[in-house]
């Protein structure tokens, strides 16, 4: 297949996935227009949003040969080794083979995700939890409240950082600075509950 006909197919597949809507809106690594083909792929978009690995990841980036068609990933994604992996969500039936074989052309790699990746314990509900307060702006009083308690003792439970918060709703500002890293929980030990443990990142 050719350049202009690889376009066309890209520009096809952009507009499809662009009228549609799927849960959560917010993102945080997100580089360029969110547009998702399956609420599969958005699921694994908000597990990368939390991968410290990744720096950020695009939606639908450009096609890839794949035999006599062109094959559209579902992400880009940057490490922080500044390797860029092409991938795929879990919920596509393609030859993971010859997607390889074209992205290696190119001077890339190709992966599909597997579905525990996506699925396998709390993570995946615990970032969309989170992800819901993506565009929360917490106060600085309220962030300075909460830092220096986390370094008077080390670490908090949930329930005592949400003490901190006066001038915002606790649970919006709590998640946004998760989502700014400023703090941290352990995403994959159980949902995030008052008993939940959470720490200071330090610059």
């Amino acid at each position: 297949m050719g350049i202009a006909s690889r376009a066309l197919t890209l520009r096809a597949n952009r507009k499809t996935a662009s009228i549609r809507t799927y849960y959560p809106a917010g993102t945080i690594k997100c580089d360029g227009v969110t547009i998702y083909r399956s609420q599969v792929s958005r699921d694994a978009a908000c597990i990368f949003d939390f991968e410290p690995t990744i720096i950020h990841w695009k939606c639908l980036p450009f096609s890839l040969p794949y035999g006599d068609e062109a094959h559209m990933p579902d992400f880009e994604l940057l490490d922080t080794d500044g390797c860029l992996e092409l991938v795929d969500a879990p919920d596509r039936d393609v030859d993971i083979d010859l997607l390889a074989a074209s992205a290696r052309k190119m001077g890339m790699s190709y992966r599909q995700l597997r579905r525990d990746e996506i699925y396998g314990g709390p993570r995946l509900r615990n970032a969309k939890d989170l992800l819901r307060y993506a565009n929360c702006q917490v106060p600085l009083g309220d962030r300075l409240r909460l830092l220096a308690g986390l370094d008077e003792n080390g670490t908090l439970t949930v329930a005592e950082s949400l003490a901190a918060f006066t001038e915002t709703k606790a649970v919006a500002g709590f998640a946004s600075l998760i989502i700014q890293g400023f703090i941290s929980v352990d995403l994959d030990a159980g949902l995030i509950g008052p008993e939940t443990t959470v720490r200071r990142i330090c610059a």
